[in-house]
């Protein structure tokens, strides 16, 4: 499966279960980006991101972490 900025949950469940100490309230956007482009089902141009698409995916992760 390819995921999409727009695949904010996908991309939040991968995070959650390949950053599992990381505690996402406290992430930057310059590391959640990087974060985000270097998972292995990530498949989207690291420039289409922006600070809205960042905040609803550590929001979702957020979530998925409680």
């Amino acid at each position: 499966m390819a995921l999409k900025w727009t695949d904010t949950l996908d991309i939040a469940i991968e995070l959650f279960e390949k950053h599992p100490d990381v505690d996402p309230r406290y992430i930057r956007f310059t590391d959640l980006h990087a974060w985000v482009t270097a998972l292995e089902d990530f498949n989207d141009a690291p420039d289409k991101s922006n600070e809205k698409i960042l905040e609803a995916i550590q929001m979702a992760w957020i979530e998925e972490a409680e």
